[in-house]
């Protein structure tokens, strides 16, 4: 390939060196007309995982496809590959300006010639990339939907030899998805106007409907459909009832000091409070939200990225158009809507491959904040229903004591054999028992208290404690007064939680929370059905340390050996002053996996080089002397002298 032109007109610190005009056209260097040749010439690796080769082939003949392949996997090859090796430029629907700017960073440091067209550029730039366009100057030019459809670019494609469109993030296509877009749906106009151009339309999660929902709204009927395993082998998921700020300091403390990661919570005032509660405790935390100023935001957000070991709290604004592969962790601290919403979020944890955490504090709080937001929503009832099936299906993966893995799997209608030895509930199995007679006392309390009480209420009746409000209500003179305190506060918030999750009890978000029977409750209550509920554990710090311990062993058991950390952590020290000089990203230069497996190899010329994953032509010439010479200091340094 050829040295790329800067990214165009971005404001970004990436900087700008002007147009692209003088560059040759596109064609993949000698020995790289084959997608394999080029998957080792351009993007330095040895071979396609999955689906990817098969996808490629079908493009590059010029089939449409739908391609579903978990965050990750490896997609953005699947057009990237052909759009090199088919006449003509690829164009890329992409839904947000960072997303874009990303992809492209990356295409260019591995001398491929892209750019986006978007918002973010002045009125010369965009010119000057639309020229470059026309006359063959790009490999790939992305673009939002809202401008692929004016009338200028519409007549500038006209104008354009098309190597094809990719449609990413394709799930934005559909109402019932996580992320609608309604600009989306004018993308099967494409079929009507470019029909001979191939069309790839992408994305990492999508259920049935949702998934035929795409193929409809884009005119895909004929379209092969690809569809990859969504497991997540590398990330660790697991969930902590009725958890907290202490339990996520616990948490990052011992599993991820020093590592980048996301903490979602539901409202701006959380995010600040607890952006501000974690830096207090040594944690180099930021805050992100949508009432924040633009710029304050943005510069979070380029803070994240562009450094080593940040971590952001934001609400679910943040992180669609991040495409950082070195996240560690993702913590939820409110209860995402739906399993689509946890996996696309959770998903932006461990994109390298290496080990990675999903954490999440869940309680009872969060269900009835999000049944509230739901009793708002101004959608019609269709809407509305599917929106508790998928909460419902959200609180039976919180709340079962099966492989999480087998649990969410199951949800996007694929079987995973399990356990999968990656999760909280296979690394530390959680018992059950039958909660048939304290669910009927807990149904009970809330029918004779009057159905209108919250949680805390219901427990202070149960254990017989006489507080003032109970009092006044008269509740300490009902039978049901004390009849519960065989078992703890802790144990009556866990047990109302799960009848909640069931469904056995209701939340009357427009009475302030207060609780009340559905139908469901009436066979409880007559002792037709006996529910087992999950013995919530309550692990003492020896216990805690003993699986923290078995967690780290069971997440890199799958993964190559790891290197020598010093060597590792000096190679990152010289990513990160190459990525400053030239005002990029450090993962622009070698994602992590990389610069594990130089650490590892130490290798000890350019040819030995090639063989490292990642590294390819382009990357060789531009980087390589550097890390060789970086890679013997360190080795200097530390006294190591094997390689």
């Amino acid at each position: 390939m050829h040295d790329p032109p800067a990214l165009v007109g971005t404001t970004s610190q990436r900087g700008h060196a002007g147009p692209a005009e003088a560059m040759p056209a596109a064609t993949p260097p000698p020995g790289a007309r084959t997608p394999l040749g080029v998957l080792r010439t351009v993007f330095g690796y040895e071979r396609f995982r999955g689906e990817q080769e098969a996808i490629i082939d079908a493009v590059v003949r010029g089939e449409d496809a739908l391609v579903l392949m978990p965050t990750g996997g490896g997609k953005s090859l699947c057009f990237q590959i052909p759009a090199l090796l088919r006449p003509g430029a690829g164009v890329v629907v992409s839904p947000l300006i960072a997303l874009m700017q990303d992809q492209v960073g990356q295409l260019q440091q591995l001398g491929v010639r892209a750019a986006f067209i978007n918002s973010s550029l002045d009125s010369r730039d965009a010119w000057l990339a639309e020229r470059d366009l026309e006359a063959g100057r790009l490999d790939l030019v992305y673009v939002a939907p809202e401008r692929l459809f004016t009338e200028r670019f519409q007549a500038l494609l006209r104008r354009t030899r098309l190597a094809l469109f990719a449609i990413d993030e394709a799930h934005c296509v559909s109402q019932w998805g996580h992320d609608f877009r309604p600009e989306y749906l004018q993308l099967e106009q494409l079929a009507r106007d470019f029909p001979d151009v191939p069309r790839i339309a992408l994305t990492a999660t999508a259920d049935g409907p949702t998934r035929a929902e795409i193929v409809e709204r884009l005119g895909l009927g004929r379209a092969r459909q690809f569809v990859s395993s969504f497991d997540r082998p590398n990330i660790r998921y697991a969930v902590a009832h009725d958890g907290g700020h202490t339990p996520l300091l616990d948490f990052v403390r011992r599993e991820h000091a020093g590592d980048a990661g996301i903490v979602y919570c539901l409202s701006r005032k959380k995010v600040e409070r607890m952006a501000e509660w974690l830096v207090r405790h040594g944690i180099p935390a930021l805050p992100y939200h949508a009432g924040m100023d633009a710029r304050a935001r943005r510069d979070n957000q380029e803070a994240f990225i562009h450094g080593e070991g940040k971590v952001v709290v934001a609400t679910i604004a943040f992180g669609m158009g991040i495409d950082k592969p070195n996240v560690r962790f993702v913590a939820h601290l409110d209860l995402p809507k739906s399993l689509e919403h946890y996996y696309q979020e959770t998903g932006r944890a461990g994109r390298d491959g290496l080990p990675a955490s999903a954490w999440m504090s869940y309680g009872l709080a969060s269900v009835i904040g999000l049944r509230e937001l739901m009793s708002r929503s101004e959608a019609d009832e269709r809407h509305k229903r599917i929106e508790r099936h998928k909460l419902d299906a959200m609180l039976g993966y919180c709340e079962s004591t099966e492989c999480r893995r087998v649990v969410m799997l199951r949800y996007f209608g694929e079987t995973y054999a399990g356990p999968c030895g990656n999760c909280d509930t296979c690394l530390a199995p959680v018992a059950s028992w039958d909660g048939g007679e304290a669910a009927q006392k807990a149904l009970s309390c809330v029918y004779r208290t009057g159905q209108r009480y919250g949680v805390v209420h219901l427990v202070d009746v149960l254990t017989g404690k006489a507080t003032e409000r109970v009092r006044a209500a008269r509740h300490d003179r009902l039978p049901i007064f004390g009849k519960g305190a065989d078992l703890d506060v802790a144990a009556w918030r866990s047990v109302y939680r799960q009848l909640v999750a069931a469904g056995t009890i209701g939340v009357d978000v427009e009475g302030y929370g207060g609780l009340y029977l559905t139908e469901a409750s009436g066979p409880v209550l007559r002792g037709e059905l006996r529910p087992r509920l999950r013995r919530d554990p309550a692990p003492t710090p020896k216990q805690a340390r003993k699986t923290a311990r078995a967690e780290k062993s069971a997440a890199a058991a799958a993964i190559r050996p790891r290197p020598d950390q010093r060597i590792f952590e000096a190679l990152r020290q010289h990513r990160l002053e190459l990525a400053r000089a030239q005002g990029i990203p450090p993962y622009l230069v070698f994602n992590d996996n990389t610069l594990h497996e130089l650490a590892t190899k130490k290798p000890a010329t350019l040819e030995a080089m090639r063989a490292i994953s990642g590294i390819g032509e382009h990357k060789l010439k531009r980087y390589g002397a550097s890390f060789l010479a970086a890679l013997d200091r360190a080795l200097l340094d530390h006294g190591v002298s094997s390689r």
